[in-house]
């Protein structure tokens, strides 16, 4: 076995200098980001090559049946894939110029009701386009005034056009955020599925009426909105028009831009398994599609990088078709911020107008001005149940009877378990980059994919090896090794992915959410990473190998560690979270807990069932 350099009685450090030495930087700020990045981009599917429509049709139908059986309504979520259209009206806000706006409520699944605002032209005679506006992260929801704007612009002539509220936005604002769906996803039951079904009704809520024309069906959104466009586009084909707006871009230009990530529901479990936005894109073919983008976007899919990769994957698909031409778009440049202010709406009048009208010479695509029928907040407010459900209520409900109970035996278990979090057996590898003394400083290549930044510490006769880990980085556990290193435990403080100098400096989180969305799970390779440091200290270092975990977090990856490797003598968890339902019980988000959301974790082991596989 290598051994480090012999150090004859090396004079114990104080905990002044052991901080000293856990402050040094090993890997550098960039380098973590980097290897997320490359981690996740080259997961992603490229689009297939295909020389006919029919041959694309057959590739579009398996995408869409992947993604609807596999991603949207897999686990408990099945069940409300069917939901029967409930439908309960409101008042009617009457005396408007040519048109009525009609309140209402929609049942998206089981005792989760979706309040919209029906806009109704006056005196309606035969069938007409129907056009559901899809709201964004603005607050105030369904009462934005742009989006307001919009439904009036296109009620007035002559649509009739459905505006619904978003979930986590407008009267959904304080009840619920949006990364709380991810517990759905811990349940393993789809956390995407609520907001396809909100989508997905409020088109029944369209067709429904007697005089919507079902083959001229347009939806349109800006932001949220506009990744609410795409997707329920490219996988509902009643929708014949769809007009996102600075809504999304292909996982690889997310990877490589952080404004750019997207929240939970931009970036669902496992998406990127079945199809990127690329495909989502071609998806649209032989229907209408107009990609907005802004020029100078201060939020986000900025034109000049999040654009030619959709049309790149796009436009030989609408070719194929014959439909070039309806593969649009368009690039704002005044203001060219984040915006669906009049210039990218008249945009979407004139296309409207192109395809849904296009020999009626009375049509025009000019904002007709409409501000002073504004209405207020507090105006467009309607009614819904107080226990109306949220991703939290539901999740309270899947947990109660989770986790399943256990069948078979410990390896096939154990074998359940490491394929649900997607573990990897990595192989460690150490670089020595400097230290002094008993002091030594390793970059640990974990398999192809990942460094990880760590510092040895070596008392004069050590008895044994401890793995330190903690919530907070190696940084700050210098009392901690101070007192292992007076037990003689040569001690290993390192930094496993997205904690410490592993972590991400930038909106961190939300690389863990794409990391999920192309197949992979956080949990898996941070389990991985100790576990391959585990085998490696085995190998290296005389006698057992223990690992010690600080905080709640990493006690969840040290567990599995343990359940990977038997290179681990004994496991010491402060500080440890209990149980996967505290997750739920105190309502976190993937903001809050990313890698703890790891999809159908809780639906088969709790973390007492994790402890109980150690090898």
């Amino acid at each position: 076995m290598a051994q480090p350099a012999f150090i004859a009685n090396p004079a114990p450090l104080d905990e002044k200098q052991i901080a000293a030495a856990l402050s040094e930087k090993i890997i550098g700020p960039e380098l973590a980001l980097e290897e997320v990045r490359v981690f996740n981009e080259t997961r992603v599917p490229e689009m297939p090559r295909v020389r006919s429509a029919a041959e694309w049709k057959i590739k579009a139908d398996e995408y869409r049946k992947n993604i609807l059986d596999k991603v949207v309504f897999r686990g408990a979520a099945a069940k409300w894939r069917n939901t029967p259209l409930k439908v309960e009206w409101g008042d009617s806000i009457e005396n408007l110029p040519g048109y009525r706006i009609k309140k209402l409520k929609f049942e998206c699944l089981p005792g989760w009701w979706i309040p919209a605002l029906l806009y109704e032209p006056l005196n309606l005679k035969g069938k007409v386009p129907v056009v559901m506006n899809v709201n964004g992260h603005a607050r105030t929801g369904k009462a934005t005034d742009y989006k307001q704007l919009r439904c009036i612009n296109l009620v007035k002539r002559g649509m009739i056009v459905l505006n619904p509220e978003w979930i986590g936005m407008g009267q959904f604002a304080n009840r619920m955020g949006h990364y709380q769906m991810n517990q759905l996803d811990l349940c393993g039951s789809s956390g995407i599925a609520p907001f396809y079904l909100n989508m997905s009704k409020g088109l029944d809520v369209l067709l429904a009426h007697p005089n919507a024309d079902p083959k001229r069906v347009a939806v349109a959104g800006l932001s949220g909105g506009g990744w609410q466009t795409i997707f329920i586009s490219s996988l509902d084909e009643r929708v014949t028009l769809a007009n996102p707006v600075a809504g999304y871009s292909s996982f690889k230009t997310r990877a490589r831009h952080g404004k750019d990530l997207g929240d939970s529901e931009q970036t669902p479990n496992d998406l990127a398994l079945y199809a990127d936005y690329t495909h989502l894109t071609a998806m649209l073919a032989n229907r209408a599609a107009l990609l907005t983008n802004n020029a100078y976007d201060n939020c986000c899919f900025t034109a000049g990088h999040a654009l030619p990769p959709l049309i790149e994957a796009a436009a030989p698909i609408f070719s194929l078709h014959g439909r070039r031409d309806f593969l649009r778009t368009h690039i704002n440049f005044k203001p060219g911020t984040h915006n669906f202010g009049v210039d990218n709406r008249q945009q979407l009048y004139r296309f409207i107008g192109d395809v849904f009208y296009p020999n009626n010479k009375k049509y025009h695509s000019n904002e007709i001005p409409s501000e002073k029928e504004i209405k207020t907040y507090d105006e467009l407010i309607v009614p819904l149940p107080e226990d109306n459900q949220t991703f939290n209520t539901l999740a309270l409900g899947l947990m109660k009877n989770l986790p399943k109970p256990q069948t078979g035996s410990k390896t096939e278990q154990r074998t359940k378990l490491l394929k649900i979090i997607h573990a990897k057996n990595y192989k460690a590898k150490a670089k020595e980059i400097g230290g002094e003394g008993s002091v030594t400083h390793y970059q640990f290549q974990i398999g192809n994919d990942w460094t990880v930044p760590g510092t040895v510490f070596t008392p004069a006769n050590p008895k044994g090896t401890t793995l330190l880990i903690a919530d907070t980085g190696r940084k700050t556990q210098a009392a901690r090794v101070k007192r292992l290193l007076a037990e003689s435990q040569r001690v290993i403080a390192f930094d496993p992915f997205f904690f410490g100098e592993s972590k991400i400096k930038s909106r961190d989180f939300l690389h863990v959410i794409l990391m999920h969305a192309v197949g992979e799970r956080a949990l898996g390779v941070q389990s991985g990473q100790v576990a391959a440091l585990a085998d490696w200290a085995k190998n290296e270092f005389d006698g057992e190998v223990n690992l010690k975990s600080i905080g709640p977090r990493l006690s969840v990856a040290a567990r599995l560690a343990a359940v990977q490797t038997k290179a681990i003598a004994s496991l010491e968890l402060e500080q440890p979270m209990k149980s996967l339902k505290e997750v739920i019980t105190a309502n976190k988000g993937a903001n809050h807990l990313p890698e703890l959301m790891c999809y159908g974790l809780l639906e088969h082991f709790d973390l007492e069932q994790i402890e109980a596989l150690k090898k």
